[in-house]
């Protein structure tokens, strides 16, 4: 969520209420051609256990048939969210397993280096290993590393979506999901700035 709230607003707020597979829509330039871009925020995915299989909520499937391009995150403090990645990955390729849909592979806290437990490299060699593009950066200290990836994603997914003239994935009939709302993303950004409000004053 905070990488998500990031690109869309340039903001970073520490809290955040728990996501429930919000979905958003804004304007984005591209080449000098604006596009329409829907974000999903879909619910945290976690192996089962003991098992390098994941345990996938509906939404998630139904989020994986209508998607154009794919962001995998991980943290570089927590080796399990990495772990997580493959089987994920897996997993779409099973729903799409002849689509060349591009991806991007984001580690995020960068700026905790003493904490970290998953390499640069072995993030460089799964997004290789996905055939995706590796991006290492911090919601919390830059905004500019977090843009930049998703804005190279959108690139791809445009220039993709151009060369198939929208014909992608015709077989498959699930509507996408309406009413995209930036609504709901500025009210959480209001709670989370009230509540810390609150907090300040009360200390």
């Amino acid at each position: 969520t905070a990488l998500v709230v990031r690109f869309l607003t340039k903001r970073f707020i520490g809290d955040y209420e728990a996501n429930t597979g919000a979905l958003y829509s804004r304007k984005f330039t591209i080449d000098g051609e604006q596009i329409s871009l829907q974000v999903q925020d879909t619910p945290f995915v976690s192996l089962e256990d003991d098992t390098d299989s994941i345990c996938c909520q509906e939404q998630i499937n139904r989020s994986i048939y209508w998607a154009d391009g794919f962001v995998f995150v991980y943290s570089i403090t927590d080796y399990e969210s990495y772990r997580v990645i493959r089987p994920l990955h897996q997993h779409i390729r099973r729903i799409h397993p002849n689509a060349n849909i591009p991806l991007l592979l984001m580690a995020n806290k960068g700026d905790l280096l003493r904490a970290r437990q998953v390499s640069s490299k072995e993030g460089l060699q799964l997004a290789s290993e996905l055939g995706g593009t590796y991006y290492e950066v911090s919601a919390r200290e830059n905004c500019e590393g977090v843009h930049e990836a998703f804005q190279q994603l959108c690139q791809e997914v445009s220039r993709m979506i151009g060369s198939c003239n929208g014909e992608k994935r015709r077989g498959l009939h699930l509507v996408r999901p309406k009413s995209p709302n930036m609504q709901d993303l500025k009210r959480r950004l209001k709670q989370a700035l009230t509540s810390k409000g609150k907090s300040a004053t009360t200390l």
